[in-house]
């Protein structure tokens, strides 16, 4: 094997490695363990809305750091560095959850937002190395296996702990241990499996002089006013990622916030993981589906296919009230998860201008972090005024309903008549 496989190889690996993360932390267990365990002495709707101001602060940090981080990736050569730094963090903050004891939610939350911090930041250094490994025309290919990677990944592992938190018996363990010990699963199942890219993955091309700190803060921000300039200048463009931008929250606050609703709602913790780990496999053949629907009837059909799937998932979840409601709901967001996020990604693609692919792209991509900064404290702010979390969810059928407005007036053709000039 070449050396240039091993890299690609290594690079898909990381998607299987921090995936455990999306799953096990983002998404399923964890905001069960802080609506349970946590937050245990908090009113169960206060409970869910902190988490969700949680999710906000943790994306909002990222959100603000993640031009900064851009153009430490960009100009500084040094991405690999800085790759092993945030994957360390990420590792670290999720394996401190472990020493949480009951009552303390404002720990949890914080040794979350350090290991979202890192799981964020990894991934903006870990996506600006595919342009580096191959070339154009296999970009989506290779990108497309790591994203399939990623779900494996994810969904093996999740599988793994489903079985420890809901027979703890056969390991002679407590439920309460069991999850516990699957954030330290999670920690280490990441940095074994990113130890193939610390190794294999080249180091960066320096592409201008040493910059202080302060520099990187300033280039970071002067790189994303410039591209948010070129972008304006691309109406139908335009239009789409304000379109995205609004569906896509929608979409992270759908993942980020399921799992502790449905706790709240009462529905045991093997249900809930369970259906989560469902979504997760039905996910990867229905991503794949959804690329040849797209190839059908076109992207922008397909993705209002899904948005509208999605707000319906929303306001049936309103009236979610059992675990056969929860099963059912989690089927429907696996069969349109992947495929509004591909299509999304490949009509973007489409409407770009061809000598400004990289710097349009890596927008697109820090831009998609920003994604469940503003839903989770919707739904957690409803929540919290009307005590019912229930009237948070639909709140966030909002984000779908005007997401699919505005991308029903995007002219796809016009943008790529316009890219094309």
């Amino acid at each position: 094997m070449d050396n240039n496989k091993k890299e690609i190889y290594s690079w898909i690996l990381y998607d299987w490695a921090n995936s455990a993360f999306a799953t096990t932390i983002l998404a399923v267990v964890l905001p069960i363990f802080y609506k349970d365990f946590a937050a245990a002495n908090l009113a169960d709707t206060v409970a869910t809305s902190y988490w969700g101001y949680t999710q906000t602060i943790a994306m909002l940090i990222v959100a603000i750091l993640a031009p900064i981080l851009g153009a430490m990736a960009d100009y500084s050569g040094s991405q690999k560095s800085f790759f092993k730094v945030f994957v360390g963090l990420g590792v670290t903050g999720t394996a401190l959850l472990f020493l949480i004891q009951q009552g303390n939610y404002l720990t949890a939350s914080l040794f979350f937002i350090i290991a979202n911090i890192g799981f964020a930041g990894g991934n903006i250094f870990y996506d600006s190395f595919l342009p580096v490994l191959v070339e154009d025309k296999k970009m989506d290919y290779v990108s497309g296996v790591g994203y399939s990677a990623g779900y494996f990944g994810g969904g093996v592992l999740l599988a793994i702990n489903l079985v420890m938190i809901s027979k703890p018996e056969l390991f002679g363990i407590s439920e309460l241990l069991a999850t516990k010990l699957s954030f330290v699963m999670v920690a280490l199942w990441w940095l074994l499996f990113s130890l193939p890219a610390f190794y294999y993955l080249p180091d960066g091309i320096k592409k201008g002089p040493d910059l202080s700190s302060l520099e990187y803060v300033k280039t970071g921000f002067k790189q994303l006013k410039k591209t948010l300039k070129n972008i304006s200048q691309y109406r139908e463009l335009l239009k789409f990622l304000l379109a995205f931008w609004i569906y896509n929250d929608g979409i992270g606050t759908i993942i980020r916030m399921a799992t502790i609703y449905g706790r709240e709602i009462g529905i045991g913790r093997t249900d809930l993981i369970g259906a989560m780990l469902m979504t997760q496999f039905i996910g990867i053949p229905c991503a794949l589906l959804f690329g040849k629907l797209g190839e059908k009837i076109g992207a922008k059909k397909g993705i209002i296919i899904a948005l509208t799937v999605y707000l319906l998932i929303t306001i049936r979840g309103y009236f979610l009230s059992t675990a056969l409601d929860f099963w059912i709901l989690a089927g429907l967001v696996g069969l349109v998860q992947g495929g509004a996020q591909a299509l999304s990604r490949s009509l973007y693609g489409s409407m770009i201008p061809k000598d400004k692919t990289s710097e349009f792209y890596s927008f697109f991509g820090i831009s998609s972090k920003f994604a469940a900064i503003t839903g989770p404290f919707v739904f957690g702010l409803v929540g919290h005024l009307t005590h019912s979390s229930r009237l948070g969810v639909l709140a966030i059928a909002g984000f779908f309903l005007v997401g699919i407005i505005i991308l029903t007036t995007v002219d796809i053709e016009k943008g790529r008549k316009t890219a094309n000039k």
